[in-house]
C-alpha cells in the first residue's frame, strides 16, 4: 500500500499499468503481463503508526523460456523496507510477460484432497477486486474491467489478483496459530481463478510451517504458498 506509482493518463498503457520502459524492462513484444509469484522475509522490527519509511527497489533477475504459450520473460524485482529502527522486509516478486499465443486458461485437473486441512471458503466479486486494485495502487484492467479481460485478453471473468490470493493465504496462516507471526511467506501462481466462483483456501501445519493452497470451485490449485511462523 506505500510508494505507489501513480501516473497520469498518457502515461498508462492499454492494459492499465503504466506504459513499457523506465524502471522494468520495457518487453514490447509480449503484452500480456501477470504476477506469478512471490517471497518475503520479516523482521521482528515491524511498521509502526508515525515512521518514517523508505524503500530500495532493484531489479534482481531477468531470465527467459519457451512455454505452450510461447516465449516468456520473467523479472525479478526486489524490495527493501526498512525504518528508522533497521530493515523490516524484504520481498521478492516475479512478474511474467507472455504474448498472445495460446488458450488464456489451460485444462487442469483437480489437485489431490487435503482432508486434515483447515479450510475457508469465498467468493470473490468484482466490489473485492476493485478495492485490492485501489488499495495497492494496481492498475491493471484483468481485475476491473469486464469487456476488456474477455474481449481483449481472453479470459472468462474478472481476474482475482495473485497477491490476493496471497493475503487471504498469510491471514488464514495466522489463523492457524494465534499470536504468532509470520517470519517468511512465499507464494507461487499455479493457473488463475475468477470473480463470481468460489474460491477455497486450505491450511496445513507442519510445526512452525504452514502449507497453503488456493483452489476454485472445480478443485484446481490456483496459489500454492508457505508460511513459516514465529
Amino acid at each position: 500500500m506505500l510508494f505507489q506509482d501513480w501516473r497520469v493518463p498518457d502515461e498508462v498503457g492499454e492494459d492499465g499499468h503504466p506504459k513499457r520502459g523506465g524502471f522494468l524492462p520495457p518487453v514490447h513484444d509480449l503484452p500480456r503481463r501477470m504476477w506469478a509469484g512471490g517471497r518475503l522475509d520479516f523482521t521482528d522490527n515491524a511498521l509502526r503508526a508515525g515512521d518514517g519509511v523508505s524503500r530500495r527497489s532493484t531489479v534482481a533477475k531477468i531470465s527467459e523460456k519457451t512455454g505452450g504459450s510461447g516465449r516468456l520473460v520473467f523479472v525479478t524485482v526486489r524490495h527493501e523496507i526498512g525504518n528508522d529502527r533497521g530493515p523490516v522486509l524484504t520481498e521478492e516478486h516475479d512478474i511474467v510477460y507472455r504474448g498472445t499465443e495460446g488458450v488464456a486458461v489451460k485444462a487442469a485437473a483437480p489437485a489431490p484432497d487435503w482432508p486434515d486441512a483447515a479450510r475457508a471458503t469465498l467468493v470473490p466479486d468484482p466490489l473485492m477486486l476493485f478495492r485490492y486494485s485501489a488499495l495497492t495502487g494496481n492498475g491493471h484492467r484483468i481485475h476491473y474491467d469486464h469487456p476488456y479481460v474477455t474481449g481483449v485478453e481472453g479470459y472468462p471473468g474478472l481476474i482475482v489478483h495473485g497477491p490476493l490470493q496471497a493475503t487471504l493465504l498469510a491471514r488464514h496462516a495466522l489463523d492457524q496459530a494465534p499470536g504468532a507471526r509470520l517470519a517468511r511467506f512465499a507464494f507461487r501462481g499455479m493457473r488463475p481463478c475468477f470473480d463470481g466462483r468460489a474460491l477455497t483456501l486450505l491450511a496445513r501445519r507442519e510445526g512452525a510451517r504452514v502449507l497453503l493452497e488456493t483452489r476454485d470451485a472445480e478443485g484446481c490449485t490456483c496459489m500454492a504458498a508457505e508460511a513459516d511462523l514465529a
